[in-house]
C-alpha cells in the first residue's frame, strides 16, 4: 500500500465524500451539503478544508470553515478500514494549521450527544467538552 496523504478537498472530491459521510455513523447530511452548498463553502473558505487519500481512494475528510472569528469542524470521517491509525488527529491538525495561517487561533466542533466514537475521539486527541452553552439551529 502507498502512503497516506492529506491535502486540501476540492469539489472534484465531493462524490466520494458524500458516499463515505453517507456510510458513516453520526455524519448528520441534510440541504447543506448538497453539491452546490458544498462547492460554495470550498470556496468561502479556501485550503481549510481537507481529504485523506490512499491509492487515489478517498480515505477520510474533513470540512473547515470560519466566520472570521473562530474556526469550525463539520465531517470528520474516516473509513472502517483505516481507523486508529491516526489519519482523523492528521486531518484536524492539517485544518488548525491551515486556520492559524489566517489568524484564526480558536476552533469549536459540534458532535453529536449520542455518537460515543466520535465523543470519545475528540476527547482522545485533547478536546474538552463545553458545558457552558448550547446550539440552537433554524432553518430561515
Amino acid at each position: 500500500m502507498n502512503p497516506i496523504t492529506i491535502s486540501s478537498m476540492t469539489i472534484n472530491d465531493y462524490n466520494a465524500a458524500l458516499t463515505l459521510w453517507q456510510n458513516t455513523e453520526g455524519i448528520c447530511l441534510d440541504d447543506c451539503d448538497s453539491p452546490t452548498a458544498i462547492a460554495r463553502y470550498l470556496q468561502h473558505n479556501p485550503g481549510l478544508s481537507c481529504v485523506a487519500k490512499q491509492d487515489n481512494q478517498l480515505i477520510g475528510t474533513l470540512l473547515c470553515g470560519t466566520d472570521g472569528r473562530r474556526g469550525y469542524l463539520n465531517h470528520l470521517a474516516v473509513a472502517p478500514t483505516h481507523r486508529n491509525q491516526g489519519i482523523g488527529r492528521k486531518l484536524v491538525q492539517h485544518s488548525l494549521n491551515a486556520l492559524k495561517n489566517i489568524g484564526i487561533t480558536r476552533c469549536h466542533t459540534f458532535v453529536l450527544v449520542n455518537n460515543s466514537s466520535a465523543q470519545a475521539f475528540w476527547q482522545h486527541i485533547g478536546w474538552p467538552q463545553q458545558d457552558t452553552f448550547n446550539v440552537r439551529s433554524i432553518t430561515p
